[in-house]
């Protein structure tokens, strides 16, 4: 059971890439839901779930996030926010029931309600399904795919759909995360407004991050104004002012396509998500492309999906290996402000809480070892800015406070 403070708390997980007027709504829908005091966000860093790096860093979008309404900002740790969506749920779950003081879990769904969503989750769980889905994915199907397949024919097409949208994706497996923990935070959905996720269209003042992603990256962040809360687009105009937005990992492709040649079967065997021999795949291919869109092509298959081929290529490239996420290590503090610095002082954490890099010498090695990897990615991150930023930036950066 958690530790409950008097005032309610709702956790948030996210990337923010970038923290747009939807995200906003999301926060204050959120607060006026379930009457939450406080609102923790457990935002990935400089990585995304998609195989990418993120557009800005990590401490911008910090900042981003406490002037659009959230009380405290953790981090998702790197092997956890670049990996598949039940990857990505244990992960941001897992910080949030851990830090002892959560009463919520609040995420966007595009459809349905929480209890269609956890009558999904559980049939996603339910053994009954496995030989349908060993059956679809031996024909050559997407594990998504051949996933959402078996569970319609087991449970009927009303459940199956609940699995097909990303956002409800998510939700599914935050759900699950929940049920394995048996943790007593209760989840939230809140119907997503606006454009779809990932979608290219827009609605009003509202866009999705990718249309957003987008505009920026073909350098029209005027555009993308009004679709940025007022501090957000502030913040991105000043970092386009010094040369570093947008970040974009097509700068370090040579470096990319060089790690994969070096690599031997053996070490591509145990990165993330690798099953079916699909090393040998990566390894042959890896010596006949000569660009990441050529690697990922290749590569890809009707089983493998583009986005599943694109975070274990970024994996071999960070240093990230399988075991990297078979646990958390630690609860590290990005930013907060007054609200924040008091839910802390009630919290009860199960695991150490950092916010410098100085405290990780006080942790058991493997877990600074976690660290220690967030800050290799971080350097390598700062490739990808137009203007190369030098090492350094993510043990020499001060946890943000805002009033």
């Amino acid at each position: 059971m958690t530790a409950k403070n008097s005032k309610k708390t709702a956790a948030i997980i996210a990337e923010y890439n970038p923290f747009h007027n939807g995200h906003q709504l999301h926060i204050a829908r959120t607060r006026e839901h379930c009457g939450a005091e406080h609102i923790v966000v457990i935002m990935s860093g400089n990585y995304v779930q998609r195989g990418d790096c993120a557009i800005a860093d990590k401490f911008t979008r910090t900042r981003m996030a406490l002037a659009g309404g959230a009380d405290l900002v953790l981090e998702l740790p790197l092997p956890f926010a670049c990996g598949g969506a039940e990857t990505f749920a244990t992960g941001g779950v897992g910080i949030a029931d851990a830090l002892g003081c959560v009463d919520y879990l609040s995420f966007g769904m595009e459809c349905g309600s929480v209890g269609t969503l956890t009558d999904a989750a559980d049939a996603v769980s339910d053994e009954t399904i496995k030989p349908e889905l060993d059956r679809l994915l031996s024909a050559g199907k997407s594990f998504a795919a051949a996933r959402t397949e078996a569970v319609r024919r087991v449970y009927g097409d009303d459940i199956a759909e609940m699995i097909c949208l990303p956002n409800n994706t998510l939700a599914v497996e935050y759900i699950r995360a929940i049920k394995r923990l048996h943790s007593d935070m209760e989840p939230i959905g809140i119907l997503r407004e606006g454009a779809m996720h990932d979608s290219e269209q827009i609605s009003e003042d509202i866009a999705s991050a990718t249309a957003v992603r987008r505009m920026i990256a073909d350098g029209k962040l005027t555009e993308a104004e009004r679709y940025l809360p007022r501090q957000a687009f502030q913040a991105f105009a000043l970092l386009e002012k010094e040369g570093k937005l947008p970040a974009d990992l097509k700068r370090c492709e040579r470096a990319v396509l060089s790690r994969l040649r070096s690599m031997t079967r053996e070490q591509l065997g145990r990165l993330p998500d690798i099953s079916e021999g699909l090393e040998n795949r990566i390894y042959e291919c890896a010596r006949s492309a000569c660009s990441l869109d050529e690697l990922y092509d290749s590569i890809k298959t009707k089983r493998y999906s583009h986005a599943r081929i694109r975070r274990i290529i970024l994996s071999a490239f960070l240093g990230i290996r399988r075991e990297h996420s078979e646990r958390l290590g630690y609860i590290r503090i990005l930013g907060m402000n007054e609200k924040g610095k008091k839910l802390l002082s009630a919290a009860k954490p199960r695991l150490p809480l950092i916010s410098s890099y100085k405290q990780t010498n006080a942790l058991p090695q493997e877990a600074r070892n976690q660290y220690l990897l967030e800050c290799h990615a971080d350097d390598l991150w700062g490739l990808m800015t137009p203007v190369m930023l030098p090492c350094g930036m993510d043990m020499t950066s001060k946890l943000i406070v805002m009033q």
